[in-house]
């Protein structure tokens, strides 16, 4: 019984990301849009089109239960309710191996953090 509620609470976990908005600028009423239409960006370099900040991203989950690609998604979800097209990514910090070696030892969270600026793109004038 009491593999099946490790079982359970690590299935729980896994995948486990947060991801809160801080909007930028002037208050918008942006639609939504399906997150499968939100692009990623590395750099601001990379958008070739004019646009508009919605909105800095922060993500972070459990470095034991979380991964990139995870994070990215809860981003991407983010920014779509939001009514950002496009996500231009920060490199995601990781908890250095130390925190990891602790923090499997003791039982507690090491953080991954990833932060992303959200926007919308603008019609080329």
């Amino acid at each position: 019984m009491r593999i099946l509620i490790v079982l359970a609470v690590a299935a729980t976990l896994a995948g486990c990301v947060s991801t809160n908005s801080t909007l930028l600028g002037a208050p918008q009423t942006l639609s939504a849009v399906a997150p499968a239409s939100v692009t990623f960006y590395r750099t601001a370099d990379q958008v070739l089109r004019p646009y508009s900040e919605v909105a800095l991203l922060h993500a972070s989950g459990d470095s034991l239960w979380t991964s990139e690609k995870a994070m990215f998604e809860s981003m991407r979800k983010e920014a779509a309710k939001l009514g950002a097209d496009a996500v231009i990514l920060e490199p995601v910090k990781e908890p250095s191996a130390a925190l990891k070696v602790a923090a499997a030892v003791l039982h507690v969270s090491a953080p991954r953090k990833g932060r992303a600026l959200a926007i919308r793109t603008l019609s080329p004038k």
